[in-house]
């Protein structure tokens, strides 16, 4: 897949699964824009791909950092291609302990971020365009204590289908990706370290066999992007997650 030419928005790319669809896009030949609060780390790591990768800092979770961002990137780019909305952020709490700040700004930065980087990147993305949302299995079972998560991620996917409605008279494709149980452990905050230690258990409970990898969701993004292989899958929640989502417990 060739992705020469295209400039690439990643939000949340500096560590994660973001990471890795970072790379996978400059290894396609994209120039990508990463978005992200992690200073420090996302000018290291731009400098590590030697100017296939910019970084801006943004707080995703405020309206005017996130126009400022999308100015600064078209100033230098002109148009947006693809725009990955991947940042995210949790927080389990009882509800009865929860501060409603907390659910505000999990809304704010999972729900109302990608909604505005879409409103404010829209005027720059030509034709055949296209926009992914990573959204979570989450919006479709929960656990207990996940209330703003899930309803984030729930909203995130009502949104993916309104928009690709609302964008097809921009000939845009709107889709989101729902990772299930995903071993991030060696893309974290203290660098690429070994992945943790998994549990027979934790691969077998999945119909897959395996716990899922970020390269299972990068992989499933460049596939979206591609406008000559998924042009048309538009308003869809592809679900990855080992078939955990499909598979009925008894006690």
């Amino acid at each position: 897949m060739g992705l020469e030419g295209k400039n690439v928005i990643v939000t949340g790319g500096v560590f994660g699964i973001g990471s890795v669809i970072v790379d996978s896009f400059v290894k396609a030949g994209a120039h990508v824009i990463i978005a992200d609060l992690e200073k420090t780390a996302g000018i290291k790591y731009a400098k590590k791909l030697r100017g296939a990768v910019e970084f801006f800092r943004v707080d995703l979770g405020k309206e005017a950092g996130i126009k400022a961002f999308i100015r600064s990137a078209v100033s230098r780019h002109k148009k947006i291609d693809i725009l990955i909305n991947n940042a995210g952020i949790g927080g389990w709490q009882n509800i009865e302990k929860r501060r409603t700040s907390e659910w505000q700004r999990i809304i704010a930065v999972n729900l109302t971020g990608p909604y505005l980087c879409v409103k404010y990147a829209l005027p720059y993305m030509p034709e055949g365009s296209v926009i992914i949302n990573i959204s979570s299995t989450r919006a479709l079972m929960s656990e207990k204590n996940t209330e703003p998560y899930s309803a984030s991620k729930g909203g995130l996917l009502a949104l993916t289908h309104a928009l690709a409605v609302s964008l097809s008279e921009n000939k845009i494709r709107v889709n989101a990706i729902s990772p299930g149980w995903i071993d991030t452990s060696a893309f974290g905050k203290k660098g690429h370290a070994a992945q943790v230690k998994l549990k027979k258990s934790d691969l077998l409970q999945h119909p897959a066999g395996r716990v899922g990898t970020p390269s299972d969701v990068s992989e499933a993004c460049l596939f979206l992007a591609d406008n000559e292989r998924a042009g048309f899958i538009t308003g869809q929640n592809l679900v990855i997650d080992g078939g955990m989502t499909k598979k009925m417990i008894y006690s």
